[in-house]
C-alpha cells in the first residue's frame, strides 16, 4: 500500500508561523530577564573612579570587596574612594567590626593602628562600615587603614555622619548612588599624627551621583576639618566646584556633554536638603 504524502503547508503559513515564534520568544524574555527602566542609566564602576588632573606622586589604586580607594604612601591618607551603594547594600545586616589594620595590598609605606592612639583625632572612614554591611569582607576591609584618614571627632560624629547618613538614604529611594570621597589638603601645613606620619587633612570632600527617572543628579559637599556648627545643606556646593578644590575630574566615564551637564548645578530639594 502506496504511503500518503502528507499536505504541504502553504509559505504563507510557515511564516506566520516563525513570526509568532520570534514574537514569543521577545515577550518571554521580557518578562523574565532582568531590564533597566527606560532612559536609565548604565553604572559602570567606573564611574566611581575620577582622574586627577596632576596625579599625585607615590599613589596607588586598590580595588576592595566594596570600593576602591587610590591610597598616597605619602601621605598616608587615601587621595579618594569611590564606590557604588545600592539600595539593597543600604540596608544591610552584617554587624559592624571596629578591627582598624593596615592594608595586606598596600605597597611601601602606610599608616598603622598605633598612630592614631592617644593623637586627638578619630580614625575617619572613606567608605563608612554602614555602607559595607551587606558582605562580611566588605565590612572587614572597610576598616583597612588605607580607608582612614585623621578627622576631627565633633565633624566625624556630627555632619559627616549626617552626611553618610543621607548618601544611605538616597540609595535607598533612588535605587543605587555612586559616591566619591575623601580628605583635601590646601595648606603648606606639615601637622602629622604617630611615627608613621599621618598627614591631618585641611577638609573633607564628598560626591554624588545618582539616576532618577533617566536623568542623572549630583551634588557636592566639602567639610572644613573641624567642629563647625552648620546645617549639612550649607556644605553643599556644584561637582564643579570641589573639582576646583581637589583636582579630581569625576564622573568621567559619562559622555562629556552629560558630564558637564550634571557637574554645573545642583538641587538641594532632591537630595533633601532645607
Amino acid at each position: 500500500m502506496a504511503k500518503r504524502k502528507k499536505k504541504k503547508q502553504p509559505a504563507t503559513n510557515r511564516i506566520l508561523w516563525v513570526a509568532a515564534v520570534v514574537v514569543a520568544g521577545i515577550l518571554i524574555s521580557y518578562f523574565i530577564e532582568p531590564r533597566q527602566a527606560e532612559g536609565s542609566a548604565d553604572y559602570s564602576s567606573d564611574l566611581a573612579v575620577p582622574v586627577f588632573t596632576t596625579p599625585p606622586a607615590k599613589s596607588q589604586i586598590i580595588e576592595h570587596t566594596g570600593y576602591t580607594v587610590s591610597y598616597n604612601s605619602s601621605t598616608k591618607n587615601p587621595n579618594w574612594v569611590g564606590y557604588e551603594l545600592t539600595a539593597e547594600e543600604a540596608v544591610g545586616v552584617v554587624e559592624r567590626e571596629d578591627g582598624f589594620c593596615c592594608d595586606p595590598m598596600v605597597r611601601g609605606t602606610q599608616a598603622c593602628d598605633d598612630d592614631y592612639k592617644n593623637s586627638g583625632w578619630d580614625r575617619g572612614h572613606m567608605a563608612p562600615a554602614a555602607d559595607m554591611k551587606w558582605s562580611k569582607q566588605a565590612m572587614e576591609e572597610s576598616f583597612y587603614l588605607s580607608n582612614v584618614s585623621p578627622q576631627n571627632k565633633n565633624l566625624n560624629r556630627g555632619v559627616w555622619k549626617k552626611l553618610e547618613e543621607l548618601t544611605r538614604d538616597k540609595a535607598e529611594l533612588y535605587g543605587r548612588v555612586i559616591v566619591v570621597t575623601g580628605p583635601i589638603f590646601n595648606s603648606d601645613r606639615e601637622e602629622c599624627i604617630g611615627y608613621s606620619r599621618v598627614k591631618i587633612p585641611d577638609a573633607f570632600f564628598k560626591v554624588l551621583l545618582t539616576d532618577y527617572n533617566g536623568k542623572y543628579r549630583s551634588i557636592g559637599f566639602v567639610c572644613k576639618n573641624k567642629a563647625e556648627k552648620k546645617k549639612l545643606k550649607e556644605y553643599a556646593m556644584s561637582i564643579d566646584k570641589v573639582e576646583e578644590l581637589t583636582g579630581l575630574d569625576f564622573f568621567t566615564a559619562l559622555p562629556d556633554d552629560t558630564e558637564n551637564e550634571i557637574e554645573k548645578s545642583y538641587s538641594a530639594p532632591f537630595w533633601g536638603l532645607h
